[in-house]
């Protein structure tokens, strides 16, 4: 089960079987956790379990958890830190702490859950609001673009205001914990929101039907890209092996993107090789955009390549967001290695990271985030 994509749809099929079912929500971690908030585990009443939160480290005691919330215990939040003997017990050795809203996923929760789920399948942007507190603890609400479902069941101006938050957390695409008063004001600390974003997937648009693209959509589609290969040449796209793992588009590069609203999470590979494909295409690409531009190509291919976009007017500025030869420096030489390495360039700069060795450098892997307001 996809942590944030499927577990609705799964809760939403377990309780048409009739069966009650448990859901533990990832909501904070701080420091090194294994998963990001908005991971989710689902138990049922017959032991089924769905999902993780942490990779292993406390599923068996959420298994506890979600055992004695059916027995009538209620909704609760549980923290698992390193620093807790409790931690100690269930493992958690990542050096992080991570907190938990542990409830019961009810028929009052059909309505935002199903509209979440549509909207997910559907590609659109979505948020499930979950309400943490109060005799409603466990309460949910969906945002979507173009109204909201279900109730947070204490007022009308927190649903207001829970909704109005939302579209901002699908726009910056995270998840957290958000604060308001008791009647529902964003001024206030009484009752906590958890927010899970869906925001749509990101983005990647690849030139050129060559081995090292049905690589790359293969593995970029498992991390959640949208991945879309285009080539001129019909004859190039035939092959099963790119529409497989990606849409394919016969066009011309700068006419396939012309009109294609790309932003900070989308990317664009050049892998043609020839420059009547690569160059239209990368400037094309770097008037979408896009957050990542590579090409393929030897540093001397580059040079080339980069003295004709200069001639062609592209500013200095403009030409040092190429990233050519693309990827990282991992000694790649098949197909297969070198999708490995441009996706990890990609997923680096995205997070803000250098990609170097974990075990030669300093510091938390996973770097603290700051926390809602």
């Amino acid at each position: 089960m996809d942590r944030t994509l499927h577990s609705q749809d799964v809760a939403l099929r377990w309780l048409d079987e009739g069966r009650r079912v448990v859901a533990a929500t990832l909501v904070e971690a701080l420091g090194s956790a294994p998963l990001d908030p908005g991971a989710e585990m689902l138990v049922d009443d017959l032991g089924r379990i769905e999902g993780s939160v942490t990779g292993g480290c406390v599923e068996g005691a959420l298994v506890h958890e979600a055992g004695e919330v059916l027995a009538g215990g209620g909704p609760r939040e549980t923290q698992y830190g390193i620093s807790d003997g409790q931690a100690a017990d269930v493992g958690l050795m990542c050096g992080g702490t991570v907190r938990l809203f542990v409830h019961e996923v009810g028929e009052a929760h059909r309505e935002a859950l199903a509209a979440v789920a549509a909207a997910v399948a559907e590609g659109r942007p979505a948020a499930l609001a979950t309400l943490l507190d109060g005799p409603a603890a466990g309460a949910k609400l969906a945002v979507l673009e173009d109204g909201t479902a279900g109730s947070l069941g204490v007022t009308a101006l927190l649903d207001d205001s829970v909704a109005r938050d939302a579209r901002g957390f699908v726009d910056e695409g995270r998840s957290a914990v958000r604060r308001y008063s008791a009647s529902g004001e964003v001024m206030g600390s009484d009752l906590g929101v958890y927010v899970q974003a869906f925001a749509t997937p990101p983005q990647m648009v690849i030139f050129g039907a060559i081995d090292f693209s049905a690589a790359l959509a293969r593995l970029a589609g498992e991390v959640g890209y949208r991945v879309t290969i285009c080539d001129a040449r019909a004859p190039f796209v035939r092959s099963p092996r790119f529409s497989r793992h990606a849409e394919v588009v016969v066009d011309w590069p700068d006419r396939m993107l012309e009109g294609r609203a790309l932003g900070p999470r989308d990317a664009v590979l050049v892998f043609t090789h020839d420059p009547k494909f690569d160059e239209p295409a990368l400037v094309a690409a770097l008037a979408s955009g896009a957050g990542y531009v590579g090409a393929l190509g030897s540093r001397r291919t580059h040079d080339e390549r980069t003295a004709r976009l200069r001639d062609a007017g592209l500013a200095e500025d403009e030409l040092a967001r190429i990233a050519s030869p693309c990827g990282l420096d991992i000694g790649a030489r098949t197909p297969a290695e070198t999708a490995i390495a441009v996706l990890a360039e990609i997923l680096a700069l995205r997070a803000g990271r250098t990609g170097g060795r974990l075990a030669a450098a300093e510091g938390p892997i996973h770097p603290r985030r700051a926390p809602a307001m």
